[in-house]
């Protein structure tokens, strides 16, 4: 790939945004990048998978599967270029990836090894800080969850459940679950929790089929719980 043509998509990627010009040029003359073109509905990383590299997604969409640990059920949403694919499994306890990622349609990645990334947190202060928030919020995000005020109603629980599982509160989501594990899951009846299913979808804000609730935008539900 041109030089001109990494720049310009090193622009849009989060992990580089703020950068001067100067520290791009530089970045773009030193750093190795590997650069991938995944076709439609190939998997661009799996669940398990060891995160030796961080993939930046610069075109095209990807659909994330996230999987309960004991299989009952799996959480998918979209992610849309610009974007990075979990940075922060590549440091820690566990540095193997939590989701499963598949192309919805041909994708171009660059993709930049361990090695390099520290040899930009070392050298390029932006790179770094940006590493570091991205990190210090998803940390935030969680240790906060914990301390909300509870869900009261049944439907205030069927939106945190999706809610508490998503990557970002917005965007279109899908729960692939049997009643009785949800309502399980949310200490609710299944009868009740059905009823709630039912008038939301008579309200047109999710559809419901067996097994499986779509969420045509939770940042919607989020709003009118």
């Amino acid at each position: 790939m041109a030089i001109g043509v990494v720049f310009e998509k090193l622009l849009e990627l989060p992990l580089f945004q703020g950068m001067s010009h100067n520290d791009l040029h530089q970045v773009v003359a030193k750093t190795k990048f590997g650069f991938l073109k995944i076709a439609r509905n190939k998997i661009i990383v799996h669940e398990g998978d060891p995160c030796q590299h961080i993939y930046f997604l610069t075109s095209g969409s990807a659909k994330v599967e996230s999987r309960a640990d004991d299989g009952s059920y799996s959480f998918t949403e979209t992610m849309t270029a610009p974007d990075v694919i979990q940075p922060d499994r590549i440091f820690g306890l566990t540095q193997r990836f939590t989701k499963s990622f598949t192309s919805l349609e041909e994708c171009h990645i660059i993709r930049i090894d361990k090695q390099q990334v520290l040899k930009l947190m070392a050298e390029q202060e932006i790179f770094r800080l940006n590493m570091l928030n991205i990190i210090s919020t998803q940390s935030q995000r969680i240790s906060h969850q914990p301390w909300r005020q509870p869900a009261e109603t049944i439907r205030q629980k069927i939106i945190r459940f999706a809610e508490n599982r998503s990557m970002r509160p917005a965007g279109p989501k899908t729960i692939h679950i049997k009643m009785e594990d949800l309502a399980r899951m949310i200490a609710e009846s299944r009868l009740n929790l059905s009823r709630e299913l039912n008038k939301m979808h008579d309200e047109g804000i999710i559809r419901i089929t067996r097994g499986e609730i779509y969420i045509p935008a939770l940042e919607k539900l989020i709003g009118n719980k």
